[in-house]
């Protein structure tokens, strides 16, 4: 049977959408998702600076260094964004003290940004935060990472002082949660 109806003129099909939620760290999607996030913001850094990508030995040491085991209840949250019924983002808050949060290791796949993950991620996030009983969420990132500071931008965050000596941290932002 055939439609009458033009191709331009039907409804498009639903888009799939983001669905984000609580996960252990220490989950098996968790962990590939970690890495990912890793070998990206490592690879940026040593092109920039080195010309050249991260190796085996150092993503796999800096997965040491910059754990994420502290991203776990009751005083954080790791969250998991699923696009399409697949692991695509994730996000991590931690409390820093009793009324501020802290945002760490946002990211999404790159074949998934553009689709609203990084949105969806910030709100759980920003809910995530209101939950552990945080009025106020605080960042930090890099200048090379410029996609990021453009949604926290968007997203209603403003620049800050540094707080905290992180080697690689040269831009530090916050919002409050209201």
């Amino acid at each position: 049977m055939t439609s009458s109806t033009p191709a331009s003129a039907r409804p498009a099909a639903p888009r799939p959408g983001w669905e984000v939620g609580p996960r252990s760290v220490h989950a098996a999607d968790s962990e590939a998702l970690l890495r990912a996030y890793l070998v990206e913001v490592s690879d940026r850094y040593y092109l920039l600076h080195e010309g050249r990508r991260s190796t085996e030995e150092e993503i796999a040491s800096g997965l040491v260094e910059f754990h994420s085991d502290d991203l776990v209840p009751p005083s954080a949250a790791f969250l998991v964004g699923r696009y399409a019924g697949e692991p695509a983002g994730c996000a991590g808050v931690r409390l820093r003290d009793a009324a501020t949060a802290e945002l760490k290791r946002l990211y999404v796949r790159p074949a998934e940004r553009g689709t609203g993950g990084g949105a969806a991620l910030l709100a759980a996030a920003h809910a995530a935060a209101r939950e552990l009983g945080a009025r106020r969420i605080i960042l930090d990132t890099r200048h090379d990472l410029v996609e990021a500071r453009a949604l926290y931008a968007r997203h209603g965050y403003a620049e800050i002082e540094r707080y905290n000596e992180d080697p690689y941290a040269e831009h530090w932002f916050a919002k409050e949660l209201g």
